[in-house]
């Protein structure tokens, strides 16, 4: 059975910015990436469709990129709401990150067909800048690792009505 993240820091998310592709959960289209805590490390559990082969047998590389990025955003924001002295599904609305850089190394080819686990250490480096790096496992089985430094989100990023 895959492991569930209860409370996922995206489900936190206010409307107006629960639209990315990757772990936006109003994007029909989109992933549904949802990040929690695990003791003190961040996690995303995430299975991938038929639709995210490169080669049958191993998942798009793209895909992993992907997972790394929403999974540190939203384990920045986790962070940060913790520090703020709030937790996923308190009532409390979290802060939001967006990506300043990306970093994907792949280890071994990762293979299709499983749960893909993310998980991911903290670290602040600026009060508005968090560093996240991540690991991602298939069968317990160390796949990719990767880092997100996130940034808090510019208010210029919302949409004006």
């Amino acid at each position: 059975m895959e492991e569930q993240i209860v409370k996922a820091i995206q489900d936190d998310y206010p409307d107006s910015f629960a639209w990315c592709y990757g772990c936006g959960r109003l994007n029909e289209e989109g992933h549904h990436f949802r990040t929690g805590w695990k003791g003190e490390n961040t996690v995303t559990v995430y299975t991938p469709s038929k639709d995210h082969l490169a080669l049958p047998g191993f998942v798009y590389g793209g895909l992993i990129a992907s997972l790394i990025d929403c999974h540190g955003t939203g384990s920045a924001a986790l962070a940060l709401h913790r520090k703020n002295g709030h937790e996923p599904g308190d009532g409390s609305e979290p802060p939001r990150f967006v990506t300043a850089s990306l970093k994907v190394d792949f280890l071994k080819p990762t293979p299709h067909g499983v749960p893909l686990k993310a998980i991911g250490t903290v670290e602040e480096i600026h009060p508005k800048k968090w560093k996240v790096a991540t690991e991602v496992f298939a069968n317990d089985e160390l796949c990719v690792r990767g880092e997100v430094v996130a940034v808090v989100m510019p208010s210029t990023f919302l949409k004006k009505d």
